[in-house]
C-alpha cells in the first residue's frame, strides 16, 4: 500500500455520511455512491459549475464523472438552467400533455433516422422495462437474450448473470428476483457470435427480443466491432426477433443518433436516459412506429407514468439537445478525449505499465492491461486494487472520477484544454503510484 500526504479533508462529508447511514441503507440512495470500492467515505457534493464540483468541505474537484454521464454540457449549463427556471414558473407537473411534448419529440424524431415514435418515462430503468414489455407484447413471445457484462438497470428479468456454460438461462444476481423469472432471460457472452447463433437456433420461435448495450459501458468500456453488431442485426431478422439497443449511456453521447447512428445499424427499439433530460430525471424509448403503436392507448401493451413527460425535465432536455446540435460539439469533445487516450497510452507504453485508456467519442475507461478488452471476463483481476490507488491519488489532487474500476469517465463540453492537461499530468503520477513496486 502506497501513501502520500493528504491534501484534502473530508470532515464534513464524514459526519454527514454517519448521519446518512442512520437514514438510508448503506447511507446512500444508489449503491456505488457509498465508495465501497475505493478509499474513504463518499463526498457530499454542494454545487457544480462547468467542469467542476465542490463538496461540503469546500474542496474543489475537476469532474470526469458528470453525474454518471448526463452532464455532457457540464454542470449548471446556462442554457439548461434558464430553460428549467422558465419552465418551473408555470408549474412543476400536470400529468397532462404540454407543448414541450411536441417540441422535444419533433426535435428527436427529425434528427434521428431510426426513431419514428417515442415515449417518455422517468428513468433509464423504466425505459428498458417498458421496451421489454412492448417487445414481448408485439412479438407474442416471452424469452429475452442479454449479454454478459451489459447492464440494463435494475429490471427484474435483466438482473441476471450467466450460469455455468457458455450460454445459459439467467441466474438471479440480486435477492428478491424469482429464479423462474430469471430463467426467461438467456445470457450469452459478449463477442462470441457462435454462442449467439447456437442460442438463436436452439430457442427459435420463443425469443421476443435481444437487448444489448451497443457500446457496453457499465462493466468496463467493452467496445464491440461493427461486424459483430451487424451480425446480431442480421440474425435477429432471420429469426424474427426484435433487436433492442440500450443507449441510456451512449444515446446522444457518441453523436446525436447515438450508437445506432455511429454504427449505422437500425435496431427495432432504442432506450434512452441520461443526456436526454439535460441533467433532470428522465428516460425514453422509441423505434419503429409499427411496434410503438402497440402501446396503450392505441395497442394492448399497457405502460403509464404520472410524471412521464414531466415539463421541467422536457424543458431541460430541449435546451441540452439544441446545444448538442451546435457545429463541432461532438468533434471537440472527441478531440479532448482522444488526447487523454493518446498521451496516457504513450506514457504507459514507454514505461512498461500494463495500463491503457480505452475510449469512444467522449467516453473513456481505465483498462489495467495492454490489450483491448471485448468482454467483462477479460478484465484484469487486480484492476480494483490498482484503481483504488489511482482514485485516491486523483481525489487528493482535486480530480473526481467515478468510484469504481468498472465505471467509465466522461469528457464534457465544459472541459477545457487546460483541464485536460492537468488531468493527464496527474493521471500519469497516479499510475506511477499504482504500479510502484
Amino acid at each position: 500500500m502506497y501513501s502520500f500526504e493528504s491534501q484534502i479533508f473530508r470532515d464534513n462529508s464524514d459526519q454527514l455520511f454517519e448521519k446518512a447511514k442512520k437514514l438510508y441503507p448503506g447511507g446512500v440512495n444508489s449503491p456505488v455512491r457509498a465508495f465501497k470500492a475505493v478509499h474513504g467515505s463518499p463526498l457530499f457534493i454542494k454545487k457544480g459549475e462547468g467542469a467542476y464540483i465542490w463538496d461540503e468541505d469546500h474542496n474543489k474537484y475537476l469532474d470526469f464523472c458528470g453525474s454518471w454521464g448526463p452532464l455532457i454540457l457540464g454542470h449548471n449549463n446556462p442554457m439548461v438552467k434558464e430553460a428549467i427556471l422558465q419552465a418551473v414558473q408555470s408549474g412543476t407537473t400536470f400529468g397532462a400533455p404540454t407543448t414541450r411534448d411536441i417540441e422535444i419529440g419533433k426535435l428527436i424524431i427529425d434528427n434521428h433516422r431510426y426513431i419514428e415514435k417515442i415515449r417518455f418515462v422517468s428513468s433509464g430503468t423504466e425505459a428498458v422495462m417498458s421496451a421489454i414489455r412492448l417487445a414481448r407484447g408485439f412479438s407474442g413471445k416471452s424469452k429475452i437474450i442479454k449479454f454478459e457484462g451489459c447492464y440494463h438497470g435494475h429490471v427484474d428479468s435483466l438482473m441476471v448473470k450467466a450460469g455455468s456454460g457458455l450460454a445459459t438461462f439467467g441466474v438471479s444476481s440480486s435477492a428478491g428476483i424469482p429464479e423462474e423469472l430469471a430463467k426467461e432471460t438467456i445470457v450469452v457472452p459478449l463477442n462470441d457470435l457462435q454462442a449467439f447463433i447456437n442460442v438463436m437456433e436452439e430457442h427459435n420461435g420463443t425469443i421476443a427480443a435481444v437487448i444489448i448495450e451497443p457500446i457496453p459501458a457499465n462493466n468496463g468500456l467493452l467496445i464491440q466491432d461493427h461486424n459483430y453488431l451487424s451480425w446480431l442485426r442480421q440474425l435477429c431478422d432471420k429469426h424474427d426477433v426484435l433487436l433492442i439497443f440500450d443507449e441510456v449511456i451512449s444515446g446522444f453521447r457518441v453523436g446525436f443518433e447515438g450508437a445506432a447512428g455511429y454504427y449505422s445499424i437500425e435496431p427495432d427499439l432504442i432506450t434512452f436516459g441520461k443526456i436526454i433530460g439535460g441533467g433532470m430525471p428522465i428516460g425514453a424509448f422509441g423505434g419503429r412506429a409499427e411496434i410503438m403503436d402497440y402501446l396503450a392507448p392505441d395497442g394492448p401493451v399497457y405502460q403509464a407514468g404520472t410524471l412521464s413527460g414531466n415539463p421541467i425535465s422536457l424543458a431541460a432536455g430541449v435546451a441540452a439537445l439544441k446545444e448538442l446540435q451546435r457545429p463541432s460539439m461532438y468533434e471537440n469533445m472527441q478531440r479532448k478525449t482522444e488526447r487523454i487516450k493518446s498521451e496516457i497510452n504513450t506514457f504507459t507504453k514507454e514505461n512498461g505499465y500494463e495500463f491503457r485508456i480505452e475510449s469512444i467519442a467522449s467516453i473513456f475507461w481505465m483498462n489495467f492491461s495492454n490489450k483491448r478488452i471485448f468482454a467483462s471476463s477479460e478484465i484484469a483481476e487486480d484492476s480494483p486494487e490498482k484503481f483504488k490507488i489511482i482514485h485516491h491519488y486523483l481525489l487528493q489532487r482535486g480530480i473526481y472520477i467515478g468510484p469504481s474500476s468498472f465505471e467509465v469517465g466522461f469528457v464534457s463540453d465544459a472541459h477545457t484544454d487546460k483541464d485536460i492537461s492537468f488531468f493527464v499530468a496527474q493521471l500519469k503520477m497516479a499510475i506511477e503510484a499504482a504500479y510502484k513496486k
